[in-house]
């Protein structure tokens, strides 16, 4: 799909158009990075933010789909990297809660969520794209990677993550 270059109101709706048809997308990377609603909302913001700069530039070289996982990453990637740099901030409250279900399937989709979260970014990220079912290919233009060192990153993180399960890191 590409975006057509028009008068700003026409900008506008296109852009607001394609928030909402890719608004599920955006919040699976942020919530991905954060289990904190204000964190995921701020990082959701600095994503339409980040993508309102680049969409007047946006030549549709890419897929709008390869261009909002590619500007939601990046965005949550560089917030993780900032974060880090300034040191471990306390919530005053946890308003949310993803793993409310204490069934054994839950407890196990929690005990991975908690293990993805253990890896770095990048790797996260790779985790992400390949859970929603993203070629190889696609991974590849989104990360900056080529797709036979996302198949060789993929098998390395299951590697990592088998050893997280044995090791009993949970």
């Amino acid at each position: 799909m590409t975006v057509p270059k028009a008068t700003t109101m026409n900008s506008e709706q296109e852009f607001a158009r394609i928030v909402k048809d890719h608004k599920s997308t955006i919040y699976t990377v942020c919530y991905m990075f954060s289990k904190d609603s204000e964190e995921v909302n701020d990082l959701f913001q600095d994503i339409l933010i980040n993508m309102w700069k680049g969409f007047g530039s946006f030549r549709g070289e890419s897929s709008v789909d390869t261009w909002i996982w590619r500007i939601s990453l990046n965005t949550c990637i560089s917030a993780e990297r900032k974060k880090k740099k300034a040191g471990e901030k306390v919530p005053l409250t946890m308003g949310i809660d993803l793993f409310t279900d204490q069934d054994e399937g839950s407890k196990q989709v929690q005990k991975l969520h908690e293990r993805i979260h253990k890896l770095d970014v990048i790797d996260r990220a790779i985790v992400l794209l390949w859970l929603e079912d993203i070629s190889y290919e696609e991974i590849g233009a989104i990360v900056g990677i080529s797709a036979k060192n996302v198949g060789v990153k993929l098998f390395r993180i299951r590697e990592q993550l088998k050893s997280m399960s044995t090791n009993n890191e949970d």
